[in-house]
């Protein structure tokens, strides 16, 4: 009974699951769809990916799970294998409208021992899902790696992003280079770049580099119409920094210094490239700047 209960559940759910898979292909930059199951190793960017990319978040106990073979595990990698799995919620993290106290979902895994059907039984989730519309309590992971493994670090990392991204200075998503300027100063060494940015909401962002003879350059991000000098630069692994360090381009376009002179557009993109420096790597497995 319980082998044809999996089948029809996993009918319902393949379409999605097929559906999903064509849209992570298509998005820009998309999840990861290679992330690995071990929740200690998922990187603040990967984590953020997913969940922002996610309606809901929940912390999951595995009731059941079921090895699909033949035409429904159509579209699984060489060395990947797809499991139809019911689990019991143990806390919802976030999302709408809460959940059913059993939910399902559809996961590619890596075929190792550590992945069989017997082994997942028990484990302790965290899911980063949608809804599948007009099945409630069926669930469509946001990409390949959004079921890690719980772990109370994992959750409060997770936490922290949601209440960030959900509170009420969050920062926009940034979506490109608009204008940037170099001003010298009155002595040899001092100037100010400052770097406007392009955000999805058309909320202001922006850069500013400052440099002083015998000082170090320090940057600061302004949110707001008025540019701070003041505001510390952001801290890693938070909301701002993603923003900035997923986003910005490696280098200022051209169009945005059109109006500079040479020496101007030169120390101009200097300086952004010491900002760039400064935030470091995004660190998206998916092979972001």
């Amino acid at each position: 009974m319980m082998k044809k209960q999996a089948k029809s559940g996993a009918a319902a759910l393949l379409s999605a699951f097929l559906l999903a898979s064509a849209a992570w292909a298509q998005s820009s930059p998309p999840p990861s769809q290679s992330l690995p199951i071990s929740s200690s190793s998922i990187d603040f960017a990967d984590l953020a990916d997913l969940a922002l990319a996610a309606r809901i978040a929940a912390v999951v106990t595995v009731h059941d799970a079921t090895k699909l073979k033949g035409p429904d595990a159509i579209g699984v990698a060489a060395g990947w294998q797809r499991f139809y799995v019911e689990g019991d919620v143990d806390a919802l993290i976030a999302g709408p409208g809460g959940l059913p106290a059993r939910v399902s979902w559809l996961v590619d895994l890596p075929d190792t021992p550590a992945n069989r059907a017997s082994r997942l039984r028990k484990r302790r989730l965290i899911l980063l899902a949608r809804p599948v519309a007009g099945q409630p309590g069926t669930l469509q992971l946001v990409a390949r790696g959004a079921a890690p493994d719980w772990s109370p670090a994992l959750e409060t990392r997770l936490r922290g992003i949601l209440t960030e991204a959900n509170g009420a200075g969050a920062p926009p998503v940034v979506t490109g280079i608009g204008h940037a300027f170099h001003v010298a100063g009155s002595i040899p060494g001092e100037g100010e770049t400052q770097i406007f940015l392009k955000t999805a909401d058309g909320r202001p962002v922006s850069l500013s580099v400052q440099r002083h003879p015998g000082e170090d350059p320090r940057y600061t991000v302004s949110l707001g119409e008025i540019v701070d000098d003041t505001a510390a630069p952001p801290q890693r692994d938070t909301l701002l920094w993603y923003r900035l360090a997923c986003a910005l381009p490696s280098a200022l376009p051209d169009d945005s210094l059109a109006d500079q002179g040479p020496d101007d557009a030169t120390q101009a993109r200097a300086d952004y490239r010491f900002v760039l420096d400064q935030l470091g790597a995004c660190g998206r497995t998916t092979g972001a700047r």
